[in-house]
């Protein structure tokens, strides 16, 4: 019993991110606008907090970045998304790590094993890449991260260099969403088509190898 409290703790987590994202869901672009509004400078403190606490659930994190593109623009809504960015994907690797890691030793033989130790020395660049290409949900990618032999350091850097190209194309994509033939539109829906088509491609050569 003593073994599995952790990852029964760390599943009853995951149970009830699902039920708030079921239940709550991304709130009306409308409602999030008023109450930042309201918050006058704490409002892109209070959007970055949001989009940690959101991270945690499967609610779509691209849905929360453009989000942030429409309510501050692109020169603030990077930044915010970034710190909420990075802030949720910490919560979400620390608590697999501390919760869930240790009962997956000795488990999933040595195909597993062998993929834990790639990753322990060689996962700065497989979080690169699973963070610039924006294919896998945002909160499954953090809860993975943190139940593998990846190092926090690694995990860390590779998550705020990597997410950098996918966040500013998402946030370009809502700042100026309302001129869509705008040059700064077009390179953000540019850069964010190509980020999607190299995650469509890597996508399938690992299905053919």
């Amino acid at each position: 019993m003593g073994r599995w409290w952790r990852p029964a703790l760390l599943g009853a987590l995951v149970v009830v991110a699902a039920a708030v994202a079921l239940t709550v869901g991304v709130p009306p672009v409308a409602e999030v606008r008023a109450a930042v509004t309201g918050a006058g400078w704490a409002g892109p403190v209070l959007y970055a907090a949001l989009y940690a606490g959101l991270s945690l659930t499967p609610v779509p994190a691209t849905v929360l970045s453009v989000g942030a593109g429409v309510l501050f623009g692109w020169a603030v809504g990077v930044p915010v998304v970034m710190a909420g960015a990075f802030t949720g994907a910490t919560i979400g690797f620390l608590l697999a790590r501390h919760l869930g890691r240790a009962a997956l030793d000795g488990v999933g033989g040595e195909r597993l094993a062998r993929l834990d130790s790639l990753l322990r020395h060689h996962g700065l660049v497989a979080v690169l890449v699973v963070r610039t290409v924006p294919v896998l949900p945002f909160a499954v990618v953090n809860m993975a991260c943190g139940l593998s032999g990846l190092r926090t350091r690694d995990y860390l850097v590779g998550t705020a260099v990597g997410m950098l190209p996918a966040v500013t194309a998402f946030v370009g994509v809502g700042a100026y969403g309302t001129d869509p033939g705008s040059l700064p539109f077009l390179l953000s829906a540019g850069g964010l088509a190509l980020l999607l088509v190299g995650g469509a491609v890597i996508a399938r050569r690992r299905r053919l190898t």
